[in-house]
């Protein structure tokens, strides 16, 4: 029955990207006119095809190496990334390529981890060697670190035209980390008498993640790494007194790096006004919130809009290109599916074998909502710009190899715990 219903999901998949791709072929028919419309017009149609390999190849040996699966992910996670591919295609065709080419590894990647013998253990027990492998490698950016865009932030370790974002990998493992260790000093960190000793270990790797991400300036990664920070202690002690006491330092440090760090005044500046200087340096949240208008309930048409007025539209902004040619029920069906994605992982950690099985399929269903979340809602003007990607859709080969990863782990959870 499960293998059923993945099958007519992944149909279902393979209709709306079909779908979509014969519409971004049409589309220029309606804009240029059959005089303009040559090759360039079939081009997208390559990405579909690397898409229709991976989703296959994914699914083939999904069947194989973890015969009892949940049969909800895979397909899910499958239509958003072909999704955000043929949106990044229409959008800026190299870096569609460059996706393409990401997704074959990240689809790799989904089957290694899935095909793994044995369980999760090496993960428990190695914690700290993986920990430390993540901050080394995101320490390696403060001496080696590019950026492939010539502008901002150092934050890729590069070499041969590939480029690699340790912090998308420290995330993942942070959240391992996180798992392992209060799965086995739960008691001993959440007791009434509890000793500093048995805290120490835990707040020390996370304030090394911390510092370190500080001193690369990527701000948004250290909020999204706070806020999983605060959510794994909750999971593991059922106490919503950290959630509020994590919630009073995020507004503190906030406050603090409000008057530390000109990144974090402009972009709560442009957050809070951005119509105050719509053409400088509130320009890329203006054009964002004129997409969204635009669109309105069923967006101008596919390959109708104009979203590439939006700076770096295919990365932090793709929802907004999203909302003006497939209107707000676009922007719903996207987050109806990562919701189903979140929820499914909460499905998982439910039903998981064991505290450290349960806290890590939690984490990971909390750290795709979290992030999802505050991308969204600054593409929206709900919080200030974070500068994340939004998972499965926007253009970034480390976040989606990670986020495959990610799904590869709670698939693997929820084979045992079926």
């Amino acid at each position: 029955m499960s293998l059923s219903r993945e099958t007519l999901l992944f149909r279902l998949a393979f209709v709306f990207i079909g779908a979509t791709a014969l519409a971004l072929t049409v589309a220029p028919l309606a804009r240029i006119g059959a005089a303009g419309w040559g090759a360039s017009a079939w081009a997208h149609w390559s990405a579909a095809g690397i898409w229709a390999l991976c989703a296959l190849s994914a699914l083939w040996g999904l069947r194989r190496l973890l015969p009892e699966h949940d049969p909800y992910l895979l397909p899910v996670v499958y239509v958003l990334t072909g999704w955000g591919l043929l949106t990044i295609w229409r959008l800026t065709p190299r870096f569609g390529t460059r996706q393409m080419l990401w997704l074959v590894v990240a689809t790799a990647a989904l089957l290694l981890i899935t095909g793994l013998p044995g369980d999760l253990r090496w993960l428990r027990r190695y914690r700290y060697t993986w920990l430390l492998g993540g901050l080394l490698l995101t320490g390696f950016t403060l001496l080696f670190g590019v950026n492939p865009s010539g502008v901002g932030q150092d934050l890729w370790l590069g070499c041969c035209g590939l480029y690699l974002q340790p912090a998308e990998i420290l995330k993942l493992l942070l959240v391992i980390f996180l798992a392992a260790y209060l799965a086995d000093r739960r008691e001993q960190v959440f007791a009434q008498s509890a000793s500093l000793a048995y805290a120490l270990p835990l707040l020390l790797m996370w304030a090394f993640s911390q510092l370190l991400l500080l001193m690369q300036r990527d701000l948004g990664m250290s909020a999204l790494l706070f806020a999983v920070f605060v959510v794994m202690l909750y999971l593991a002690s059922g106490q919503v007194r950290y959630v509020a006491l994590g919630a009073g330092l995020l507004m503190l440090g906030g406050a603090i790096g409000y008057r530390l760090f000109d990144v974090v005044r402009l972009r709560v500046e442009a957050w809070w006004n951005p119509w105050a200087d719509p053409s400088g340096r509130s320009y890329q949240i203006v054009q964002s919130l004129i997409a969204l208008a635009v669109g309105g309930l069923l967006g101008r048409g596919l390959g109708q809009g104009a979203p590439t007025l939006i700076p770096v539209v295919h990365s932090d902004f793709i929802l907004a290109a999203l909302a003006e040619e497939w209107g707000l029920a676009g922007v719903v069906a996207v987050i109806a599916l990562i919701a189903l994605i979140v929820l499914r992982g909460l499905h998982i950690a439910v039903h998981a074998r064991g505290l450290f099985r349960q806290l890590l399929a939690g984490g990971l269903a909390a750290l795709i909502a979290l992030q999802a979340f505050m991308i969204i809602g600054g593409v929206i003007k709900l919080v200030p710009l974070t500068g994340l990607t939004l998972p499965f859709l926007s253009y970034g080969g480390s976040s989606l190899v990670a986020h495959f990863i990610m799904i590869g782990l709670l698939l693997k959870l929820s084979s045992q715990a079926r």
